[in-house]
């Protein structure tokens, strides 16, 4: 997901992207701990849509709180 997709977001859709995809990235977590995991760069990806995604949220905080 690209940074510009996720700034067209509300607040609520971002924390619920967020919510799943630390879903997703716990049970990824537990398919590579069983061995059975296809795609291993998807946790790499995944991690970094989160960190996009919280540094979206804490710009539109920061901006409400300036504004």
């Amino acid at each position: 997901m690209k940074a510009t997709e996720i700034r067209e977001l509300t607040e609520a859709e971002l924390r619920q992207k967020l919510s799943d995809a630390q879903q997703e990235l716990f049970n990824l977590r537990l398919q590579q701990s069983a061995g059975r995991l296809e795609k291993p760069s998807r946790l790499r990806a995944l991690k970094r849509d989160m960190a996009r995604i919280q540094t979206v949220i804490r710009q539109q905080a920061l901006a409400k709180r300036t504004a």
